[in-house]
């Protein structure tokens, strides 16, 4: 192969089939047709004497070759793209980039339609886009550059991995408005143990199980609930509510964002459920990435103006109920 002669623009190609994993996809992200991005892997099939990508599904499976190449041309596209902004700086009115996060449906509601106004408002040309938690492994999505930051509660991470501290976000029971068995409750007490255990539950579970932090706080207690329905989204969960007698622990930010519209009433649980931190993951190849960094500040920025709590706040029976 004469190096002189090959397009580096092909190892854009292929770092974008490396990422989305689909030719259409892939062309969306660099901004080629899919015409061109299959004529693109075609010569990089040439240049390395290999598939590179074999459909399976709806998907392009990476060939060994290519799993090898990965991680060496995101690093050499990096360093590239690190090169010409150290001469020219961040210059956001002509940033072309597709940001990928990934996150619960908690943030497609609270989060990412202030954020997309605030990021199109600097820079017209970026892309966003959140994938549903459920995805994978976050650890891996990251190493793979299938994502570029992950907004979770606390998980067991390499040290390869960096983070952030977005905001804590404790617990409150939601119910519908028409729930007789809570008729003589007000709203913003806190819920009788006796009421909470004979009540059935939804929980939210992206793996379809049917136990969560809470009833990890119960047993502490020697107590336990009766989960009867569990659902992989928020939303679900707060749907399924609305039309029943069940109960359900969500985030406080998310019950006061849909109470309204659904007819819900929120109540303190009975028991210390232990606040979770909701943290900004990322690979720490991308800490000084300057485009990385602007977009994990604008993510702090949106949380910070959305007035989620940041604070030490203790158990979920301290926060008050709007």
């Amino acid at each position: 192969m004469n190096f002189n002669a090959l397009d580096l623009n092909l190892i854009r190609v292929f770092d974008a089939l490396m990422r989305e994993r689909s030719v259409t996809r892939a062309g969306d992200r660099i901004g080629l047709s899919q015409p061109a991005v299959s004529a693109a892997l075609n010569r990089l099939r040439h240049v390395f004497n290999d598939n590179l990508f074999v459909r399976h599904g709806s998907e392009m499976q990476p060939t060994p070759l290519a799993s090898e190449l990965g991680e060496r041309a995101r690093l050499a596209l990096a360093e590239i793209e690190g090169m010409v902004r150290t001469v020219r700086g961040l210059e956001l009115g002509e940033l072309d980039r597709t940001f990928t996060l990934m996150g619960a449906d908690f943030f497609s509601t609270l989060l990412m339609p202030f954020l997309s106004h605030k990021v199109y408002m600097q820079a017209p040309a970026v892309k966003m886009r959140l994938l549903d938690s459920a995805r994978g492994e976050v650890a891996r999505l990251l190493q793979d550059n299938a994502v570029d930051m992950a907004l979770e509660r606390p998980l067991d991470m390499p040290g390869w991995i960096s983070k952030e501290l977005l905001f804590r976000s404790p617990f409150v029971i939601i119910a519908s408005a028409d729930n007789s068995a809570l008729a003589d409750l007000p709203e913003g007490a806190v819920m009788p143990l006796s009421i909470f255990s004979s009540l059935p539950h939804v929980i939210r579970s992206i793996d379809g199980t049917f136990r969560g932090m809470v009833d990890d706080a119960l047993a502490t207690h020697g107590l336990k609930r009766q989960v009867t329905l569990a659902l992989p989204h928020f939303h679900a969960v707060a749907s399924a509510i609305a039309q029943s007698a069940h109960i359900a622990a969500v985030p406080l930010q998310f019950a006061d964002a849909v109470k309204t519209n659904l007819r819900l009433r929120c109540f303190l649980p009975p028991i210390d459920v232990p606040v979770p931190d909701v943290n900004l993951y990322w690979h720490s190849r991308y800490d000084e990435d300057l485009a990385h960094r602007w977009m994990r500040d604008q993510i702090l920025q949106a949380v910070a103006a959305l007035k989620f709590p940041i604070n030490e706040m203790g158990n979920a029976t301290s926060v008050e109920l709007s």
